[in-house]
């Protein structure tokens, strides 16, 4: 399965979805996750009317999407994995928009190097939900501390949160939390629900949701 082959059934899922949760689809974005993909299969993407990618590693995003993105100047890159502080700078220069946002010494990174830059890079708060010791994100009873001091401490462009339920369990009530996190503390965004369950997620208020293998096919 290339990109194109992927996009439209997706695409149509995500439709489906809004309208039965009586929600506009325009107001979910797609983040195709692009992963060990090649170029070649996020220029079929792109070339499909495709323009939110996510990439969990910032070498590999490197490597693949200064290229692309000279020839679809309007190209939005998400960094969806967890970001080490080493790799700041690079992320903040490469990519438009980071989704794991988990830790104070990051925040303060992040927000040194957008600083650096002159460049603004829209932020997601990663929470684990799950409570799952190796799994990346802030925890959920200290994420309202973490956010006020992303805001106002560090002044972040935070604009919502994101979450990855545990494998295997319901996501239902972890995309419950994330929603009732964001509203508490006004933050419009959410990134949550994968290929599996994004249906689930945009019934729970989801605005971007990150699908890989039901666009692309299984990983390389």
């Amino acid at each position: 399965m290339n990109g194109v082959a992927g996009l439209a059934p997706v695409r149509a899922a995500i439709e489906a979805a809004a309208h039965r949760a009586g929600r506009n689809p325009a107001d979910i974005t797609l983040v195709a996750v692009s992963k060990t993909h090649g170029p070649a299969a996020v220029r079929a993407a792109l070339e499909a009317g495709q323009r939110h990618f996510g990439e969990n590693r910032v070498q590999e995003a490197a490597a693949k999407f200064p290229a692309l993105r000279a020839d679809f100047a309007d190209l939005r890159l998400h960094l969806i994995g967890p970001l080490q502080t080493n790799k700041a700078a690079e992320a903040v220069a490469l990519f438009d928009v980071i989704h794991s946002l988990d830790r104070p010494k990051l925040a303060a990174v992040l927000a040194a190097e957008m600083t650096r830059q002159n460049r603004r890079r829209d932020c997601f708060i990663q929470v684990n939900t799950g409570g799952e010791a190796q799994k990346a994100g802030i925890a959920p009873e200290a994420a309202p501390a973490f956010i006020a001091a992303c805001l106002d401490t560090w002044g972040l462009p935070v604009v919502g949160l994101m979450c990855i339920p545990p494998a295997d369990t319901d996501p239902t009530p972890h995309f419950a939390r994330l929603r009732h996190l964001g509203v508490a503390h006004g933050l419009p965004c959410l990134s949550m629900g994968m290929s599996g369950d994004y249906p689930a997620a945009i019934a729970a208020g989801a605005t971007h949701v990150r699908v890989g293998s039901a666009v692309f096919g299984r990983r390389n």
